[in-house]
């Protein structure tokens, strides 16, 4: 310890202050100066020449070695510089107050919400529009701000927001491309034509909605949908958008051959009124959003600052047209009954599901190192358009 160390040292220092020889006359008064010596130390001890200062001093490894196991001040073996150990924190030992229930309930709800904010606002938007269908069908005017506005919208959106290579790389990927195609026509088709006519043999389901369920999905991709889900699951969006307009143009001419051929219906497409709707609705706004970006300096600032935000905006954008779509739906009405309709919806829950596992896993073993084309074609094979059914 260094306290012990320090009374050493002046032990040693009182003794060398002493002389080395005595004489018989002194000798009493020797023992006497002895005697009020600490205990364990003796002038006769000291008989020999004194030792050069610094060898009696403590070393610096013995106070090093002595100080260390008593968590005292120890000097740095590099540096010399004397640092201190710190003493553990003080913990506070008094239990945090119990969260209230509803501030529980609140904090579950946000993440979940936050995980799921589109899937939360389609079924609100599908509530609403079945309290009240006309709002969405006739007062909101649906016909110009769902099918023309949030459509141009999002479409401009994405031209701003994607680079022009990567559409030139979505052009060159020929075998993905015909991938997608083959299985949103051909392979899920021919499982919902298989399932529907097992459905009708068996009785379960009537013949007017197996053969809607075969001419729905004899239709090509979506347009809106497929890019908005790509995007909000960081897919690539340029893939998205030309398999949508490419799909969507073969349609025209697949979709009626499709139908054809599994029900022996001839269905006719207006192959002018397509174009012109492919073309203002999605090929212009494009064009639009890359020509901003290219070339107007505002919307490239505009473009670097709130990025990160059109997601949502194309979110907010397409639950409006799904919202007019339902209050539509809920204001026409529907021959089917309330059991036809929970029938379907089982029935569209258990076919989707298949298909999209089957698609997942075909994505996974043909394109293992493009995560971003494995989330886009999860929707791209598996979407079917609104408007051309």
């Amino acid at each position: 310890h260094p306290f012990l160390a320090l009374r050493r040292h002046q032990n040693k220092l009182k003794i060398r202050q002493l002389p080395t020889m005595t004489s018989n006359n002194d000798k009493n008064n020797t023992d006497n100066d002895e005697s009020e010596m600490p205990f364990g130390l003796s002038v006769h001890n000291h008989e020999s020449p004194p030792k050069h200062e610094s060898e009696d001093l403590p070393s610096n490894e013995e106070k090093r070695n002595t100080t260390k196991s008593y968590g005292t001040i120890d000097d740095d073996p590099e540096t010399g510089e004397s640092s201190q150990q710190e003493s553990p924190p003080e913990t506070d030992s008094t239990p945090a107050p119990p969260v209230p229930l509803y501030q529980r309930i609140w904090q579950q709800w946000c993440k979940f919400y936050n995980k799921n904010s589109f899937l939360v606002l389609v079924v609100c938007a599908i509530l609403i529009a079945y309290a009240y269908p006309p709002l969405g069908a006739e007062y909101l005017r649906p016909d110009i701000t769902a099918t023309w506005i949030a459509v141009l919208f999002i479409f401009v959106l994405a031209g701003m927001g994607i680079k022009t290579e990567e559409f030139a790389k979505a052009f060159q990927r020929l075998y993905f491309n015909v991938f997608l195609q083959v299985f949103n026509f051909g392979v899920v088709s021919g499982i919902v034509y298989g399932f529907s006519r097992f459905m009708v043999y068996v009785n379960a389901l009537a013949q007017s909605l197996a053969d809607g369920m075969t001419i729905c999905a004899s239709l090509p991709i979506t347009v809106n949908m497929v890019l908005v889900l790509t995007k909000s699951a960081g897919g690539d969006e340029a893939s998205a958008i030309f398999n949508a307009a490419f799909g969507n143009l073969v349609g025209v001419f697949l979709s009626p051959a499709l139908i054809l051929g599994y029900l022996g219906v001839k269905g006719e497409i207006n192959l002018g009124d397509v174009f012109v709707k492919l073309g203002l609705r999605v090929i212009l706004p494009i064009a639009v959003g890359q020509f901003l970006q290219k070339f107007v300096s505002p919307a490239t600032e505009f473009v670097k600052k709130y990025k990160k935000y059109f997601k949502t905006a194309q979110e907010y954008s397409l639950v409006f047209i799904i919202y007019t779509v339902f209050c539509k739906t809920f204001k026409n009405g529907s021959d089917a009954s309330v059991g036809d309709v929970f029938l379907m919806i089982a029935l569209q829950f258990l076919i989707l599901g298949f298909v999209m596992v089957l698609a997942w896993f075909s994505l996974r073993m043909l394109f293992r190192k493009e995560p971003t084309l494995q989330a886009m074609g999860l929707f791209g094979c598996t979407h079917k358009t609104v408007a051309m059914g």
